[in-house]
């Protein structure tokens, strides 16, 4: 596990995005304006019929993130899951 420090001395370790909920996101975007990082994208699954549209985020390019967890924290829903990585 990786341990960091902050600006002020405090131990930071980092949590990576991991998965996201899919069937809870209800695709607000909210994730997707916080991260800075270019991690997530949102995607429009059709559903049984043609004309229900249902969105998502997913994870486009996890190596993108940073730990911050910014994207769960303003996540209304609580899709995201966050892991530390084994160094």
């Amino acid at each position: 596990m990786r341990v960091f420090t902050t600006r002020g001395g405090k131990e930071w370790i980092p949590r990576y995005v991991f998965s996201i909920d899919k069937d809870n996101c209800i695709g607000c975007g909210r994730c997707y304006k916080v991260c800075g990082r270019d991690v997530l994208s949102l995607v429009e699954q059709d559903e049984d019929n043609d004309e229900d549209i249902k969105p998502y985020m997913d994870i486009a390019n996890p190596d993108n993130c940073i730990g911050c967890e910014a994207c769960s924290r303003v996540c209304p829903k609580k899709c995201f899951t966050h892991m530390e990585v084994q160094a």
